[in-house]
């Protein structure tokens, strides 16, 4: 099994040194100092956890190129942390989220048990035991493994039947995301088998919503009244960035903005989980435009957040993956320097585009030209017609002219960065690992928390 070794001391360093990066004028200022220097003892009063699924520091290095300056986290890098699960060195969503909501390892594919079957409690359940409201937030469905880590007790991440059913008995305040499927009877196209979940939702006291509409005109609901929302937008996940249709799907900013104008009106505070959870699915993809399309999503989610704690001054942010998904590299040896940018001009994951071939790929060189701005070679053309898949082919066709490499379609065990904004975001400094992450919150929100 894998440990923390020694370089500890080096990691340390190399964190302490990164948190010397500049920011750009034209961002948002987030840097000075005040509230989000992260130093002193201030109380924290709210906390917004923010999860990039299978987002590692390549992603990050990436990203930069992509976008062509510093991301709003960079300047507040504070440490790292191993993500290695209780019975494999590479963890899966489900043992990893429970790390980072329980403090506790677990088995691969158990969400909120320890590996003896042991229900466990979570850092929002300490918060909503000290009088606060809370929420959830996902491009997946609300049900998959990272935000079910925060509230569900379940011994397979897959039954997310079961997750929708607790989260109704539960005490969470806002769950927005996809996986509406989840919550309908079988008769009505759903995957439960008799019970109707968002007509229980209703008698709950949720107010249903299930368009971005219907979203944005929810934020008059008092939570402290015992008003909740549930806002499903997808029959399953969401849509990726690329095609998300801005009319009908909210933006996970959107979401994270509405969700933080509702627990905010409690005056004991709030505790919000914000996943972007594509990420990690563009890696299992090798999919670099909607890897960064979809961190680019996530960082104007992150972007609402720390505007909010900015202003309010008693609020954590805190953004840290949950392990890294496909070992991405920042450069490749098909191509010489870092040409990350050139994805700005992609508008299809390659799913979508290999949907768009005709039957015997004839088509390749122009549905790819189409959507990427790149000019294939007869090679690449042949490359993507040969292949057993087609959109791994293209995909591997678009990353090698971005300068991007792939390790792997599945999870690695890199370690993972932290960053914090917000008073005492200073106690994240060093490295750790992930388990420690809900205890340091606990800390600094003075809540007991002992699993």
């Amino acid at each position: 099994m894998f440990k923390k070794i020694g370089a500890v001391a080096l990691s340390t360093c190399l964190v302490l040194s990164a948190m010397s990066i500049p920011v750009f004028a034209d961002k948002p200022d987030f840097a000075g100092k005040g509230n989000g220097n992260g130093k002193g003892g201030k109380k924290v009063e709210n906390v917004i956890y923010m999860i990039p699924d299978g987002f590692s520091a390549d992603y990050a290095a990436n990203y930069r190129v992509y976008k062509g300056e510093d991301a709003v986290w960079d300047a507040h890098l504070k440490g790292m942390f191993t993500t290695y699960s209780a019975n494999a060195d590479i963890t899966d969503s489900a043992a990893a989220g429970t790390a980072l909501a329980t403090g506790v390892k677990t088995n691969n594919g158990v969400i909120g048990l320890d590996p003896e079957g042991n229900e466990l409690s979570t850092i929002l359940d300490a918060a909503e035991e000290d009088g606060k409201s809370s929420g959830l937030v996902a491009t997946s469905t609300i049900t998959h493994a990272t935000p079910a880590s925060f509230v569900a007790n379940v011994e397979d991440r897959n039954n997310q039947t079961e997750i929708a059913r607790q989260y109704i008995s539960s005490e969470v305040d806002v769950l927005l995301g996809g996986g509406q499927n989840m919550f309908l009877p079988e008769a009505e196209g759903g995957n439960q088998e008799e019970l109707n979940l968002i007509e229980e939702a209703s008698e709950a006291g949720f107010t249903y919503a299930q368009t971005r509409e219907e979203l944005l005109d929810s934020t008059d609901i008092e939570v402290e009244d015992g008003e909740k929302l549930l806002g499903l937008f997808a029959e399953e996940a969401l849509a990726p960035e690329l095609h998300r249709d801005e009319s009908v799907e909210p933006s996970l900013a959107e979401m994270t903005e509405t969700s933080i104008d509702i627990l905010s009106e409690d005056k004991d505070g709030f505790f919000l989980m914000v996943e972007g959870s594509q990420i990690d699915w563009a890696g299992h993809a090798n999919d670099a435009a909607w890897a960064m399309s979809d961190v680019a999503a996530f960082e104007r989610a992150v972007e609402a957040a720390m505007e909010f704690a900015k202003k309010d001054g008693k609020t954590m942010v805190i953004v840290a993956g949950d392990h890294d998904t496909g070992g991405m590299t920042t450069g490749t040896g098909a191509v010489s320097g870092l040409h990350a940018d050139i994805l700005n001009d992609v508008t299809a994951t390659g799913d979508f585009m290999a949907a768009q071939l005709d039957e015997g790929r004839s088509n390749v060189k122009e549905v790819v030209e189409e959507h990427t701005n790149l000019t294939l070679t007869e090679e690449e053309v042949q490359s993507i017609q040969a292949a057993d898949s087609a959109p791994f082919a293209i995909n591997t066709v678009v990353s090698n002219h971005a300068g991007i490499g792939w390790t792997s379609t599945n999870h690695t065990g890199a370690d993972i960065s932290i960053y914090a904004y917000g008073p005492q975001a200073d106690k994240f400094v060093g490295f750790h690992d992930n388990t420690d992450l809900p205890k340091i919150l606990a800390e600094i929100l003075r809540v007991d928390f002992d699993n």
